[in-house]
């Protein structure tokens, strides 16, 4: 791959992905909730999400949902009132995500669930959509094979989206260990649970 066309998409896509975002914000819940390893479940979710999102872009399945934005509508609000209701949950200190008194139970839950959160999350944002049709099909070389230079782009896109959401996850960590003590909990889950129910409504009306 052209050397100058890499150089210039790194920076490019690294940019796009530490911006804040519906899906930083929600790594930055869950690292603040559930901790920075059980959040990875979220964030396998949600680069194979993005993978899907940028594939799509390239290979024009993004013109079917152009033509039928109504599925894409539907799609979105169920992921949206999803978020939501976990972020309700959360700020009343209950459901599987909310921080607990008691350390031993504050782990427990469904991995699958929070794959399928990250997941969500990453093919309901509009955003996300936005940026992958604007951005990447202008880095596809037309010259060479599509589908070896869409794999080595798309890896590179999940790097940084993973490395992105790590930062945050990890400051939702330490933001978690500051306000950790049993007093602090419930506030904790509050703000945590306000979080979740503000990247619901963005998702919602965006």
């Amino acid at each position: 791959m052209n050397t100058a066309i890499l150089g210039m998409f790194i920076p490019t896509f690294f940019f796009v992905s530490i911006t804040p975002g519906m899906c930083m914000t929600l790594a930055l819940t869950l690292g603040m909730s559930i901790g920075y390893r059980r959040t990875l479940w979220m964030m396998a979710g949600e680069v194979i999400g993005v993978a899907v999102v940028a594939i799509s872009a390239v290979v024009g399945i993004a013109a079917v949902m152009l033509h039928y934005p109504w599925l894409f509508t539907v799609f979105k609000w169920i992921g949206a009132s999803y978020l939501a209701y976990l972020g309700v949950q959360m700020w009343l200190s209950k459901g599987k995500l909310a921080v607990s008194f008691d350390e031993q139970q504050r782990f427990e839950g469904n991995d699958r669930d929070l794959i399928a959160q990250g997941f969500i999350t990453a093919i309901a944002n509009p955003k996300g959509w936005a940026f992958m049709i604007s951005l990447l099909p202008p880095f596809i070389d037309n010259s060479i094979s599509l589908t070896p230079q869409l794999a080595f782009l798309v890896s590179i896109i999940m790097l940084s989206e993973f490395l992105c959401m790590s930062l945050y996850a990890t400051g939702g960590k330490g933001l978690r260990k500051a306000l950790g003590q049993a007093k602090n909990v419930r506030l904790l889950n509050r703000i945590a649970g306000s979080l979740m129910i503000g990247v619901g409504i963005w998702l919602f009306c965006s």
